[in-house]
Formats: structure tokens, C-alpha cells, sequence
């Protein structure tokens, strides 16, 4: 829908306000020179939504939008990283614009603001976020934590990401407030509904921020491009082949095997002949070996490969990530996750690597 950073709780309020179901994915990769505010305070993110007819687990009250013509924040086309003018004067003017919508959003919604139990507030203008936070009547236990200090600010995909958050822990009756500072101001009210009791979320925020674990500072620069670093003494991969992907398209991008039709049992990857097809991302594993390969290319080396025995049937040997060589084990229980192999001639090569559950993440 847009580049900008307004976009994604644009393109939420366009679903909202339309017909059918729409499925509506943000995500942003938060970019600033070394050292800068912007480095510090940015997150990478996504989150999604669907938004639609049928059993809901939060109905959308209303909302309203302000807008008005300011210099806050650009990028210069080709530029990896935005600039910012002075946050005084961005704060006067999203500050105003907030409260306008916040009044008017209230109005529509047939609220007053006691009736708002959860308020989430978020921008890239942090200081407008929390100054505007003490001005819309709302208490300070119902201010949802923003997750600075967690994940970061993760631009586009913050206002879903909070949002879903705060579902998460919601009970059926409450009023959620969603405001966004983000050229200009655009408020969402919500009302959870008793659907939301027996609603189970695969993989909670929460627990996604828990299982975490830190990136040296050196190794984040080089990941991120600004800082070059040798590459591998070892021949690169080839670039991914856009014919053999077009024609595994299941395989690739959904990781979904084929039965073995005299056996039942998964194959993976699916060979020819195989019948039923068997979704595996959601399908944890167990490790029944693995081994450490420091020769192979790989642009964080060494490379921990595994033999994984899924639940239910099917093996496979695949790539282990979020995991360090002293932390890899026989036994380990694995679940998939998609993620980028490496890069040839700018093309990306995505494909599914398995990484620890949960309950078992270093921390």
C-alpha cells in the first residue's frame, strides 16, 4: 500500500471500513548510522491481522484521523536511513493533531475516555508518543507498554504489533484504544468480544521477546551491511534458480511435504509420486543428530547442521538457527522457522531452518 511509515494504520482502517475478509501484514526494518538515536531506539518487526466477518475477538467502535501539512521526518530516495527535524517542533504539531483525533475519535465512537480501558500510543516521534499520552484522559495503568526497551520501535509494523499484544492478555468487554503518530494522527477504538476467552494465540509477543537472545554489536553492523567485513574463504552460492522455485513453490515457501503412498509416512522433500500433501511448518521435531560445518559458505559461520525426526513421521536434515554449536544437542526439540540462506547477485534465497522451541531458547 505505501512506503510510509502512516501506511500500514492506513491500510488497517481501509480494511476495517471495507467489505469481506482482508488479511493485512505490516513490517519494517528500522535502519540509522551507527550510534545514532535512531539505531538505538529501532526494531525489525511484522505483525498481521484479519479483518473481516464471523466470529471476531474485537469489533472496531470507530476512529478518526488528523492530518496537517509539517516537516517531521524524511528520507531521501536511495538513503538506507530517515532524518528527523527538531522533536520541539514535531511535538507541538503531533501533540495538537492527537488530541484533535483522540476528541473526535471518541465522538464517533460513542466513548468517553473513562470508558477506555487500554490506550496504546506509539509513532517514531517518541517524544510526542509520550507526551501525548498524559493529555487523553486515560490513567497511567491504562497505557499499554510501548516495548521500547524490549524490541524497539519497529515503525510501520508497531501499531499492529502492539495491538496484538495487548489482545492477547485482553478479557471479553474491553475497550482498547489504538493511536498512531505518524504524519499526522489516526485513532482506532476496539471492543473485545467474548470470543477472545477461547481465542489461543500460536506463539505469543511475549514469548517471542523471552526467547531472544543478543547479537554482538560487530556481528549486527556486518549483517546489516553498513560495516564490511571479509566475506568466507569459499566459493559463493549460486544465485536461487527462479524456474526450480516456481515449480516447488508448496515445498518453498509453505515447507509442505507429500505422503509416501505405500508407507503414509511424510516425505520430505516431497518426491515424485507422493500423494496427500502434509503442511510441517507448524510441526515440531526432535534432533536425532547433528554436526558443526566450518567449511561451507555461510554469512554467519559455522553452520550447525541437523537431522531432525518430525512429529507424527518424515526426517530431514536442515540448517539450525538461533542456536550456537555449545548449545545444539541430541534430543533438542526443534519447531521451523522461515529465514533468508544467504544472498547471490541481490537475490535472497529464503527457505525453512529449524530452531529451538521455546521453553528450550538460550536466554
Amino acid at each position: 500500500m505505501g512506503g510510509a511509515v502512516r501506511s500500514a494504520v492506513g491500510t488497517l482502517a481501509a480494511a476495517l471500513g471495507g467489505t469481506g475478509t482482508t488479511l493485512v501484514v505490516s513490517s519494517d526494518v528500522r535502519t540509522g548510522l551507527p550510534g545514532s538515536g535512531d539505531e538505538a531506539a529501532g526494531g525489525d518487526g511484522a505483525a498481521a491481522v484479519v479483518v473481516g466477518d464471523g466470529p471476531l475477538i474485537a469489533e472496531h467502535l470507530g476512529g478518526a484521523s488528523a492530518t496537517e501539512e509539517f516537516l517531521d521526518r524524511w528520507r531521501t530516495p536511495g538513503d538506507p536511513r530517515s532524518k528527523q527535524w527538531e522533536e520541539r517542533f514535531g511535538e507541538t504539531k503531533y501533540v495538537a493533531l492527537g488530541e484533535r483525533a483522540w476528541r473526535e475519535g471518541l465522538k464517533r465512537a460513542e466513548l468517553s475516555a473513562e470508558q477506555v480501558d487500554t490506550v496504546i500510543v506509539t509513532g517514531l516521534h517518541a517524544r510526542a508518543a509520550r507526551s501525548l499520552s498524559g493529555r487523553l484522559g486515560a490513567t497511567k495503568d491504562a497505557l499499554a507498554d510501548d516495548l521500547s526497551a524490549t524490541v524497539g520501535n519497529t515503525g510501520a509494523a508497531h501499531p499492529a504489533l502492539l495491538l496484538t499484544r495487548v489482545l492477547e492478555s485482553a478479557t471479553p468487554g474491553q475497550v482498547i484504544a489504538l493511536v498512531v503518530l505518524a504524519d499526522g494522527a489516526d485513532v482506532l477504538f476496539f471492543r473485545t468480544t467474548d470470543a477472545i476467552s477461547s481465542w489461543q494465540p500460536a506463539r505469543t509477543v511475549e514469548a517471542q521477546v523471552g526467547a531472544g537472545a543478543r547479537v554482538p554489536y560487530g556481528k549486527f553492523l556486518a549483517w546489516r551491511g553498513i560495516l564490511p567485513v571479509e566475506p568466507p574463504r569459499r566459493p559463493e552460492p549460486q544465485r536461487v534458480s527462479a524456474s526450480a522455485a516456481g515449480r516447488r513453490e508448496d515445498w518453498k515457501f509453505a515447507f509442505v511435504g507429500r505422503r509416501d503412498p505405500e508407507t503414509g509416512e511424510p516425505q520430505l522433500p516431497p518426491l515424485p509420486g507422493g500423494v496427500e500433501p502434509v503442511p510441517m511448518a507448524d510441526v515440531e521435531g526432535t534432533i536425532v543428530t547433528f554436526t558443526v560445518d566450518r567449511i561451507a559458505y555461510s554469512p554467519s559461520p559455522p553452520i550447525v547442521f541437523a537431522v531432525v525426526d518430525f512429529d507424527g513421521g518424515g526426517r530431514f536434515p536442515i540448517e539450525l538457527t538461533d542456536v550456537g554449536e555449545a548449545e545444539a544437542a541430541i534430543g533438542g526439540r526443534v519447531e521451523m522457522t522461515f529465514r533468508r540462506l544467504f544472498t547471490s547477485d541481490g537475490i535472497h534465497n529464503y527457505f525453512w531452518k529449524a530452531r529451538p522451541v521455546p521453553a528450550e531458547a538460550p536466554a
